[in-house]
Formats: C-alpha cells, sequence, structure tokens
C-alpha cells in the first residue's frame, strides 16, 4: 500500500497542498478527481517522486521515497505524466521497450521482449510497431506511452489523466485493460481522472480533491453523491444509477430561463458509462 503522512506542498509561496494523510490500498484502481486546481496531479507526481518532498513522509509497499533508490523504486511504480515529449525519430516498438530498462538494464531478454510484445498488442499497438512516434497521432503516441508504463511490470502505475488525446473507444478500452491489471492480475493503479464518469464506471476507489484538501475518498458510492460532487465542483449534480453503479448527470437540463432540455435517453446514458 501507499502511505502519505503529513504531506504539504508549495509552489513559491503559494500553498498546493495542506498535511494529506491517505492510505492507498494495493489491488485497486484508485481514482482521484476534482476541479482544476485542486492538487490532483501534484499529489501524484510527489507519490512519483517526480517532484521533491517538501514536508512529510510517503511509503509505497514499505519503501521510504525520501530513502530508497531510483533503481529499487522503477521496480515498484511506473509512472506516465502529463508531458509526453520524446524523440519523435524513435519508433513505437522501441519506446514500448524502454519500460524493460528496470529489468535488462539494456541487455534484454526473451522475457523483456516477450513483455513488450504483450503491451503492444494490449494496447492496439502491433500495426504500428515499426512507425516513428512523428508519424503517428496524439492518440496514438499517448497509448504508446501507456504500453511503455505498462511493459515495466511493477504493481504500482501511477498515471496522470491517461485519457488525454484518446477518444471514446479508446478511453473506454484502457479504463478496461487498467480494471484488468487489478481485477485479473492484482496490480495497482493510482490515476487522475478528470471525466469523472470514467471513475464511476470503472474505479474500486475514489478521492476527491479540492483546494490541495482531501474532501472525500471512498467507494464509488460514499464520494459519488450528489452533495458531495456539487460541493467539489461548486455547481448541481445529478447522480444516477447504470449497471449497478454511479452514473453523474453533469449537463444542466435547463437554460437559464429555466425551460427544460430533454434528457438524454436511456440508450445514449448506456453509451456515456
Amino acid at each position: 500500500m501507499i502511505r502519505i503522512n503529513g504531506l504539504t506542498h508549495r509552489i513559491g509561496a503559494t500553498p498546493i497542498l495542506h498535511d494529506i494523510d491517505l492510505t492507498l490500498p494495493r489491488g485497486k484502481l484508485i481514482a482521484l478527481i476534482g476541479p482544476n486546481g485542486a492538487g490532483k496531479s501534484t499529489l501524484l507526481r510527489l507519490v512519483a517522486r517526480l517532484e521533491p518532498l517538501q514536508a512529510g513522509r510517503i511509503e509505497i509497499d514499505g519503501l521510504d521515497l525520501a530513502t530508497t533508490g531510483t533503481e529499487r523504486l522503477a521496480l515498484a511504480m511506473a509512472v506516465m505524466g502529463q508531458q509526453t515529449h520524446v524523440a519523435s525519430r524513435l519508433r513505437v516498438a522501441e519506446l514500448v521497450g524502454f519500460g524493460r530498462w528496470p529489468h535488462h538494464h539494456g541487455r534484454p531478454r526473451a522475457a523483456d521482449r516477450e513483455a513488450v510484445e504483450q503491451a503492444l498488442d494490449a494496447f492496439g499497438l502491433t500495426p504500428l510497431r515499426h512507425r516513428f512516434l512523428d508519424e503517428i497521432s496524439g492518440g496514438q503516441a499517448q497509448r504508446a506511452h501507456l504500453a511503455m508504463t505498462f511493459a515495466q511490470g511493477t504493481d504500482w502505475l501511477l498515471l496522470d489523466e491517461p485519457l488525454n488525446n484518446l477518444d471514446m473507444a479508446h478511453s473506454r478500452t484502457l479504463m478496461a485493460r487498467l480494471a484488468d491489471l487489478v481485477g485479473a492480475r492484482g496490480r495497482s493503479v493510482l490515476t487522475v481522472v478528470h471525466e469523472v464518469n470514467y471513475a464511476a464506471a470503472w474505479a474500486d476507489h475514489i478521492i476527491a480533491m479540492k483546494d490541495g484538501r482531501i474532501v472525500a475518498e471512498g467507494a464509488p458510492e460514499t464520494v459519488l453523491t450528489e452533495p458531495v460532487l456539487s460541493a467539489l465542483y461548486d455547481t448541481p449534480i445529478e447522480v444516477s444509477r447504470h449497471d449497478d453503479r454511479p452514473l453523474v448527470l453533469h449537463h444542466h437540463w435547463h437554460d437559464q430561463l429555466g425551460s427544460p432540455f430533454p434528457k438524454p435517453s436511456d440508450d445514449t446514458l448506456r453509451v456515456l458509462h
């Protein structure tokens, strides 16, 4: 599990996180949600050790992030941030192969090559394996970086808004893949999710953040309620149910004059979910 104690962070004189205490369970798909500027990405970057700790303590499976070597951490967690720019003349398979570096240090074995093949297949990239990164779309490049993270084979995956640049079909496929990693393979995922319904449909554990503080955490049914979400996003939000999961209706069904727009049909809600 990941334990966070007394975590506080500032950028210059601006407070970003305020004395955060959290325990993130293993074997779960954990979603960080909240409005822009809530501190979600900062929290994930601190857990990923992409930013130096200013105050507090973080442990991942008993490893103190402040004292554990980078090579050891690379075997415990794989990280994908929002900025994924790399050399454009890399081929897709070469990029995915970088995920195996902590295991082979430049001398790939059969197991490493097999892990790359599995990652390419899992993210629908096998037909693109020989393409250069500047020859594919932004969404395809996003999937290639996700495949690299997947190929690293760690118990923990830390993903900062991995659905950026992905269309609806690939977003759903990715969330299903992450859920499979958790449910069938015992991996653990911590991800920042912008669209709350992806968290509603797939997450096991949700952490809601606002103004650098944790305002709610727990199972989707506990966090994704109308009072919590309306206060979290400062707008009226309705929560329905679909397939025994919360379905968040965050669009306004009334115009400013109070005239109702038609609510979506059941078929439309099924597509959204």
